[in-house]
Formats: structure tokens, C-alpha cells, sequence
């Protein structure tokens, strides 16, 4: 059902965005009739989405009214599944992060059981911060493969056996479910957290394997089938030799992927076994763990260099495990695209680290639940329930 122009869920949006704050701009912003706007605002008012008090200053005569989002009956909660670990965030309808809490969690040992130390981690969040499960009204959550976005439904993710074609949302019944590919949350919560204004941006995942989000035009963009950004698997030419685990060969995750960097350099007599042991060994200031990561950025920023050209960002955002030594990293891939991307598409282009670090995906995931939730579509049901 597509909202008409001035819908409840339209006036919604316009409150929770700060673009109005009175009955007065809302009736200025839409155009609408003084008494729409009211019908709107009462509506909102007795589903417990919208309050409103006398906090405004007076400019003559009696203050005006100000209308907020209602906080306090609203409950989302943004979880992060990695391959090792599952953080869960409690936010409020702001985004606000009411409670959180990390643990070791390995996503092979199949949905049924992570799924259900997610619902325990759920129950103990929701007790932290004074709200109840009714209260609770969507999820978030990133795992760390492919999904189709429609159903919330894993695709043959690799680190994820048992998990493919799983009903996710179906599990946490009664509550609004929304599933995704870890790196699209992050790039959401990195986008929504620290680059608001930025209408077109490229975060870029570093870890065991390599993985891209997009935002496009201020909008997350998943592609047809919801595989957009799978950079992993693009060629690197001149290695034919590094077989990757999709099969063929060359594939940049298997040349610049943390898993790779730490073959390489257990080949040269290294105590690497992942990502984190490469990082571990740069920050220790070992050379040969040093040149390894900074060629990865070289490979990474070949990569990149072309979707420079194409996509045009104006930002370039650098997460994952390896972006922890980022400083090295970052110089192999500015150095590359820079280099091979055209000076127009990189006169005002940043390319940084991730400001949200490790909350990047529990964040996203967080405020992908939001979003759908107060999207005028959802508003809308809502009121006229």
C-alpha cells in the first residue's frame, strides 16, 4: 500500500526526522488543513507513537505544543552474528542504545540453537531496561552471508551450515523480523551513525572474507536478488594460483582476505591462523605481517579503483577485523585508488576507517528494524488497524 502525500505515517516521518516539532510546521510543511493535521496527530497520539508537551517557547500568547517520538513503549533490538561471536543491542525508537551485551557464539552450530541464546539474550535486555517483550516490536538481525532480503532467508552461506533457506523471522514469532548480510547493516549503522549527510557511500568489510555495502542516494541498495556488493569474488589478475572456497580462482578474498594474509604468512613460519592473528602480529610491529597487509590494500584498492569509476562515492568506509590496523591498510588502498580512478571521481572522495567500529552491524541491524518500522507503509497499517 503506497501512503498517500500527508498520510499519518507521512506526518510520522517528518516528526521523527526533527523536520517538525508543532502542529503549526506540519501544517506549513504538508499543506494540509489545520484540522487534517490534528486528525493525524491525535491518531498518532493514541497508538502511543507520538507525545506532546508544552515545552516550546512562547513567540506571544500560550507556548506551543511540541510533539516527540514516544520512546518509552517501543522496544528494537539490532543483533550481530558473526562467524564466533553474537552481539545484541537494545535501542529505543530514537536509536538510542538502552542495553547490549557480547558473546562467543559459533554461528555452525545451526539457527535453532543461536536463535534461541539470541531469545534468552532478548529477555535479559528487555529486564536491563525496564520493558517488556510486548513491548519489543522488531529485530534486526546481520549474519555473516548471503540472504534474500524479501524472506529473511540465508542463501548457501558458506560459514553457515544448516542455515541455508532457514525461516529466520518465522522463530521469533509475533514480532517483526528483518534479516540481512552482515556488511549491509554495517554499512547502514556506519551511514545512519556517522555519515548522515552523505547520500552515496562504500563501507568495505575486511575480515576472513571481503564484503562491500552500498548506499546509494541516502538508501541501503541490495541489488535484484539481494547479493550487491559481493567484491570478494571479483578477479585479481596475476594470481591464478589462490583458489578461493566459491570455487574458482583469483578471487580477492582469497588474495587480500585476513584468512589469506594469514596462510601467507604461516607459510613464512608465522603463528597465523586468521584475521586476528595477522592483526595481532602488525601491531607488534612484525615486518613481514606489515608488508603482507599493506599489499592487501594495494589488491583491495585495484578493486576499488573500479568501483570508484562506476559508483562515484564520496565516501569509502574501511571496517572488519583488519581495518584494527587500518593505518596500514588504508595506505595500500588510497595508494591504488588514487592512482587508477579517475581524478574527477576522486577530487572530494574520503576514504576512512569505520567510526562505529565494532557496534557497526548490532547498530545497523538496530536501526533497520526502525526504519521499517516507522515507515510510512507500516505507520499507516498501524493507525487504521
Amino acid at each position: 500500500m503506497t501512503p498517500q502525500p500527508g498520510s499519518a505515517g507521512d506526518v510520522l516521518t517528518l516528526i521523527s526526522a526533527g523536520s517538525a516539532t508543532t502542529r503549526s510546521d506540519l501544517a506549513r510543511l504538508t499543506g494540509l488543513a489545520r484540522s487534517t493535521i490534528s486528525q493525524r496527530v491525535d491518531a498518532l497520539i493514541e497508538r502511543g507513537l507520538v507525545e506532546e508537551s508544552e515545552s516550546g517557547e512562547s513567540t506571544g500568547g500560550r507556548p506551543p505544543r511540541q510533539l516527540r517520538l514516544h520512546a518509552e513503549d517501543h522496544a528494537f533490538a539490532g543483533v550481530d552474528l558473526g562467524a564466533t561471536h553474537c552481539r545484541v543491542a537494545l535501542m529505543d525508537i530514537s536509536g538510542q542504545v538502552l542495553a547490549e551485551c557480547e558473546d562467543p557464539l559459533l554461528i555452525g552450530e545451526g539457527p535453532e540453537n543461536v536463535l534461541a541464546h539470541v531469545d534468552q539474550r532478548l529477555d535479559r535486555l528487555l529486564g536491563e531496561a525496564g520493558r517488556t517483550r510486548p513491548m519489543l516490536r522488531a529485530i534486526g538481525i546481520g549474519v555473516p552471508g548471503p540472504v534474500e532480503f524479501a524472506t529473511g532467508r540465508p542463501n548457501n552461506p558458506p560459514i553457515m551450515p544448516g542455515w541455508n533457506d532457514y525461516p529466520v523471522p518465522e522463530y521469533f514469532g509475533g514480532v517483526s523480523v528483518l534479516v540481512d548480510n552482515d556488511v549491509n547493516v554495517m554499512a547502514l549503522g556506519e551511514h545512519r551513525h556517522s555519515f548522515p549527510d552523505t547520500r552515496h557511500l562504500l563501507f568495505v568489510k575486511v575480515g576472513t572474507g571481503i564484503g562491500c555495502g552500498i548506499v546509494a542516494d541516502g538508501k541501503l541498495h541490495r541489488g535484484a536478488q539481494g547479493s550487491a556488493g559481493d567484491i570478494g569474488h571479483i578477479r585479481v589478475s596475476g594470481h591464478e594460483d589462490a583458489g578461493c572456497r566459491c570455487g574458482n580462482s583469483a578471487c580477492l578474498e582469497a588474495v587480500a582476505g585476513g584468512a589469506a594474509i594469514a596462510r601467507r604468512l604461516a607459510e613464512l613460519g608465522l603463528p597465523a591462523e586468521r584475521g586476528a592473528d595477522v592483526v595481532a602480529l602488525v601491531q607488534s610491529g612484525d615486518t613481514q605481517a606489515l608488508r603482507l597487509v599493506r599489499e592487501a590494500g594495494r589488491h583491495i584498492g585495484e578493486v576499488l579503483a573500479g568501483l570508484v569509476n562506476f559508483f562515484n562515492p564520496e565516501v569509502i568506509v574501511i571496517g572488519g577485523a583488519l581495518s584494527r590496523v587500518h593505518e596500514h591498510l588504508l595506505a595500500g588502498i588510497r595508494e591504488t585508488v588514487y592512482r587508477r580512478s579517475l581524478p574527477l571521481a576522486t577530487h572530494h572522495l574520503s576514504i576512512t576507517p569505520s567510526r562505529t567500529g565494532i557496534d557497526a552491524a548490532a547498530l545497523g541491524a538496530g536501526l533497520l528494524a526502525i526504519e521499517h518500522y516507522l515507515s510510512p507503509e507500516n505507520i499507516n497499517r498501524i493507525v487504521s488497524a
